[in-house]
């Protein structure tokens, strides 16, 4: 995190942040540039994220320089104080940003990789930018996606029970056994003939009807 090793003057001013940028307005080291449009005061917080965003959008493929550098202390009072006693401690170190000023630039990448790493590192920002050294027709880099399952393009297919590939919609592969209906409790299991075994013959029909019953006797007419 970048901070002064040594100063002059431990608390200053707050100073006046009107007027536009009259220096550092232009790109000196890079191709592609990050300008501030608005004046903001940016911490050195928020100039380290958005410097990681930017290198690890771009993975190592290219330089990222900084061109602003946190010189001016913030102080602040602590809660529930009352008026007077002095100025409050210093809390922070802030550079003053005015619209115009170069934030940073961008060296030996494309440039929709450079327009797709200064959005990311806008988002850091407390005031609005825009790039530099990028046509207007340029669209950014899309991200890579490196967490989640993979979304199926039409004729793409994924992979079975096998290994073997299947198209969506497309029947499973023969050699899959497909899970039957659930036998209920209790019931005996099915045994399936082995391959090439004779058929079983059908069982006999059980009798229908009973035999007649025999008349009672003296129960009868002569």
């Amino acid at each position: 995190m970048l901070l002064p090793a040594r100063v002059k003057h431990r608390k200053l001013h707050r100073g006046r942040r009107s007027g536009v940028a009259t220096q550092g307005a232009d790109l000196a080291f890079g191709e592609f540039g990050l300008q501030a449009s608005e004046a903001a005061w940016m911490t050195n917080r928020q100039i380290e994220a958005a410097r990681r965003v930017m290198t690890r959008f771009v993975r190592r493929g290219g330089q990222v320089f900084i061109r602003v550098f946190p010189d001016k202390s913030v102080t602040k009072k602590p809660a529930e104080t009352r008026m007077g006693s002095g100025k409050g401690a210093p809390e922070g170190w802030v550079v003053v940003i005015k619209p115009g000023r170069v934030l940073f630039e961008m060296g030996g990448v494309t440039p929709e990789m450079a327009k797709r790493a200064f959005q990311l590192a806008a988002y850091k920002l407390p005031m609005k930018t825009r790039t530099l050294g990028i046509k207007s027709g340029v669209k950014a880099a899309v991200d890579v996606k490196i967490k989640g399952a993979a979304e199926l393009k039409p004729g793409e297919g994924v992979e079975g029970i096998a290994g073997d590939v299947v198209a969506p919609g497309a029947a499973a592969p023969a050699g899959a056994a497909s899970k039957g209906p659930k036998a209920a409790p209790g019931a005996a299991p099915t045994m399936k003939a082995a391959p090439g075994a004779a058929p079983k013959a059908a069982a006999a029909p059980k009798a229908a009807a009973a035999a007649p019953a025999k008349p009672s006797k003296g129960g009868g007419k002569k």
